[in-house]
């Protein structure tokens, strides 16, 4: 009896460190986010543990290789999707919006399966009241909702007596450069694909972004030789808000 005990025991507590292991292993994106993938991965892991649990007469290494096979198929595919964006949203998917400019997207909400009472659930949890005050909703591959209110006041509220100074200060703003001043964009284009959107990932050029928004590859390049950068592949995301502001992080920053 008290064999069969302390084997119980040496084997939860061999587990315990085997999958804590794992997950050190497989890094920290495995608890700061889930995606499907990452959850299959998880829940494997755990059943497999649970069957060599069960029967204390099954050898070991029947549950430590698979666990060890599935950590290994994790770190891989996590390496191979750090040089693919197109392996990345075929493993994890990519977001979905679900709220624009105040306006429910009921199409995506049916393709999601995401219901009006999970929606309202989702903003009362971060103290919005109703979908007319989000500018933008977006459903992660994760399963959590980031959600951008709208913008409260406007430039045009200021007082009458402040208007001179309006004027020399955006006066001042004109005389500053091409570097800082706001490209302008289709607004009608730009607002439904999320904030911000990706125009050079991992090196790459998101063409399909660029004739999204009207510009062409000459107008990127000059855009980040703006900023210091001299050639596409020594950037590692360049990306662009519905303001106009473009953001460059280059390749070998560490």
């Amino acid at each position: 009896m008290f064999q069969h005990i302390s084997t119980h025991i040496f084997l939860t507590v061999l587990m315990y460190f085997f999958i804590f292991l794992c997950m050190r292993i497989m890094g920290k994106r495995e608890i700061g986010k889930l995606s499907v993938f990452d959850l299959t991965i998880s829940i494997m892991i755990a059943e497999i543990a649970v069957f060599v649990l069960e029967d204390i007469n099954r050898p070991i290494y029947e549950g430590v290789v698979p666990m060890a096979t599935l950590v290994l198929i994790q770190v891989i595919v996590a390496q191979l999707s750090l040089k693919s964006r197109k392996l990345r949203l075929l493993m994890d998917g990519k977001p979905s919006i679900l709220i624009s400019g105040g306006k429910l997207h009921r199409g995506e909400m049916r393709r999601q399966r995401y219901n009006i009472d999970d929606l309202l659930q989702q903003l009362r949890g971060q103290n919005i009241a109703s979908p007319a005050d989000v500018e933008f909703a977006i459903l992660e591959p994760s399963g959590q909702l980031t959600v951008f209110e709208k913008e409260k006041g406007s430039s045009s509220s200021n007082p009458s007596g402040n208007s001179s100074a309006s004027a020399e200060h955006k006066k001042s703003d004109d005389n500053k450069g091409n570097k800082n001043r706001k490209i302008e964009l289709p607004k009608n284009k730009i607002r439904y694909e999320g904030l911000p959107i990706p125009l050079i990932m991992d090196g790459k050029v998101q063409d399909q972004n660029l004739e999204m928004i009207g510009k062409t590859r000459f107008w990127l390049r000059t855009q980040i030789r703006q900023k210091g950068v001299s050639d596409f592949k020594n950037v590692f995301l360049c990306s662009i808000d519905h303001k106009g502001r473009i953001y460059v992080d280059r390749l070998d920053n560490r």
